[in-house]
């Protein structure tokens, strides 16, 4: 009689991620029959789920693809009834050819400009791609020329600085009550519960900071008026407002974004809830994923997993942040970047515009019928599929359709698509299209210079505003404790709404001090201001107690600027 093994539920999980042959699995327990029937059997079912051959009804992780898109019948009334809301030709043959007919233009100069070493710091040589480091950006004559500017901010407090953007945006009154809708009578009480979620000092120590409300009160305010809702239009106040200043044109035309993940390691209490990222450090963490304007305003950010994929989050913050931006670019770093993205952003109208790692080594894809030059022949891998796209051409324009009008989010059919251990006709014709993107931006990136330039610009907003936020989000050690992940989402948020306050605030104020300079007559030279930045923090008073006073200046007034400090060597 066969011995019946007592298997803990971590042997049970460990057998799934076992090969399916029974005889693998005596080798680690000593199973009935029945025992072996069950977990075989639920391994293939987990299987079949990862494939999506499978679905579960009711299920948002494993429902049928199919039933998460337009119904089809819906959709074809939809091309019928006039042009789809999203960028693309509505026959599969349309965009071939125009893509074809852009890929051939496109190798061609390529190819004549390589073939001469005309490329800027850029060679193409013995089956490689070689592209030089760029050089720096900002000028050396920059720091002296715009530290006057810095230094005629006037010092504050982080609740008076708040206090203040709130007397020019109504700030508060975007945090009303669940139930009545009505604003809180005391808007300082809302900054409050905001400012403990930013800073991660929490109610219980900011209570006792800032002398103004109770424990219970700051979690009654939590509970009923700090919601996802309520920070989207607020956040989407603050950038709008931001975005209308005449010295934020200076930082950029408005229409330039990028995002980044940011790792915060969790308390010891909350590990459990996390994941590690060997490349970010070896503690359990979550990621503050946010996009940030090319005018500094951070205008979404969301929640992921440290070891989840960033890509798949790259277009629900383009598309659903709520705020009257035209965005129409878009960077990432290597982590944003895969084929799927690629080809969704082509057909929702954005340009993805990434900086690829080791770009050199990534093989680029023309069609069948198209013979490079020898120069770039090395370059080229596999050709892309061309029947691949026609045949699930209409998925793949329904799919796109389907996230452009809100039915389902880009992030969760990127991570079905990706997930799948056997891709299906779908998520293949979708990285074909991905595919011809990246081959046409990776031309683009290696013969003009300054499409490198301004990725490395717009990447760098978004490394300097992290910055910002680890100096904000200090207290615990930076560390978060909460357990649940809607608590963890209004720590995301409460951390962007500051940073955007500060954002909007620091160029109010520079604006300011530039006039100022203007009229003694000594303006800032134009090419200069461009490196000015709004995310310095030295004269916010971040720590320390959060009290409120009223400074009395009247509406419509700003702060008295720093007086400059003339020094004098004695005689």
């Amino acid at each position: 009689m066969p011995r019946r093994s007592v298997l803990t539920e971590a042997q049970r999980l460990l057998l799934l991620a076992l090969p399916e042959n029974e005889a693998d699995l005596v080798r680690y327990w000593t199973l009935t029959p029945d025992d072996l029937r069950v977990i075989v059997s639920r391994r293939r079912a987990h299987n079949r789920l990862r494939a999506g051959d499978m679905w579960v009804e009711g299920s948002r992780r494993y429902r049928a693809v199919e039933h998460q898109l337009i119904p089809k019948q819906i959709f074809s009334a939809m091309r019928e009834a006039g042009p789809l809301p999203i960028a693309v030709a509505d026959t599969a043959a349309a965009w071939l050819a125009e893509r074809k007919a852009l890929l051939t233009r496109r190798i061609a100069e390529i190819e004549a400009k390589a073939s001469t070493d005309t490329l800027e710091d850029v060679r193409i040589a013995e089956g490689r791609l070689r592209i030089s480091p760029l050089r720096a950006i900002t000028p050396d004559e920059a720091e002296d020329a715009l530290a006057p500017l810095y230094a005629r901010l006037p010092a504050i407090r982080i609740t008076d600085l708040l206090a203040d953007v709130d007397r020019w945006t109504g700030l508060a009154g975007c945090f009303t009550h669940l139930t009545t809708g009505r604003a809180h009578d005391d808007p300082r009480a809302i900054l409050t519960a905001v400012l403990a979620d930013a800073t991660n000092l929490g109610h219980a120590r900011m209570a006792e900071a800032c002398g103004l409300v109770t424990r219970r009160q700051l979690g009654w305010l939590s509970v009923w008026h700090l919601r996802e809702d309520s920070y989207g239009a607020a956040l989407a106040r603050l950038v709008e407002a931001q975005h209308r200043l005449p010295l934020a044109a200076l930082f950029g035309d408005g229409t330039a974004s990028s995002s980044d993940g940011q790792h915060f390691p969790l308390d010891r209490r909350a590990q459990a809830t996390g994941a590690v990222n060997p490349h970010k450090g070896s503690e359990p963490a979550i990621s503050f994923y946010t996009h940030v304007s090319d005018r500094y305003a951070p205008f979404h950010s969301t929640v992921i997993s440290a070891g989840a994929s960033e890509a798949a989050h790259v277009l629900d913050g383009l598309l659903h942040h709520g705020a009257d931006l035209a965005i129409e670019r878009h960077h990432t770093d290597g982590g944003g970047v895969s084929d799927h993205v690629f080809a969704l952003c082509h057909l929702l109208g954005f340009r993805f515009a990434p900086r690829i790692p080791n770009i050199g080594n990534r093989r680029l894809h023309l069609f069948g019928d198209m013979k490079p030059g020898s120069t770039v022949a090395p370059l080229m891998a596999q050709p892309i599929d061309e029947r691949l796209i026609s045949e699930h051409w209409d998925d793949v324009i329904r799919l796109a359709t389907s996230i452009r009008t809100g039915v389902t989010s880009a992030s969760l059919m990127l991570e079905r698509l990706g997930s799948y251990p056997r891709a299906n006709g779908l998520a293949l014709a979708l990285r074909e299209m991905g595919r011809v993107e990246r081959t046409l931006f990776t031309l683009d990136w290696i013969e003009l210079p300054e499409e490198r330039r301004r990725a490395t610009r717009e990447l760098n907003k978004g490394e300097a505003q992290n910055a910002l936020k680890r100096a904000i989000f200090f207290h615990r050690t930076g560390r978060i404790r909460d357990h649940g992940l809607q608590a963890q989402g209004h720590r995301a948020s409460a951390l962007n709404l500051v940073a955007s306050a500060i954002v909007l605030w620091s160029t109010t104020y520079l604006g300011a001090a530039m006039r100022h300079l203007e009229r003694q007559g000594r303006s800032v030279a134009p090419d200069l201001l461009q490196h000015l930045s709004p995310l310095g923090w030295q004269h916010i008073n971040l720590t320390g107690d959060y009290l409120w006073t009223d400074a009395g200046i009247p509406e419509g007034k700003l702060r008295p600027l720093r007086q400059a400090i003339t020094i004098t060597d004695n005689p």
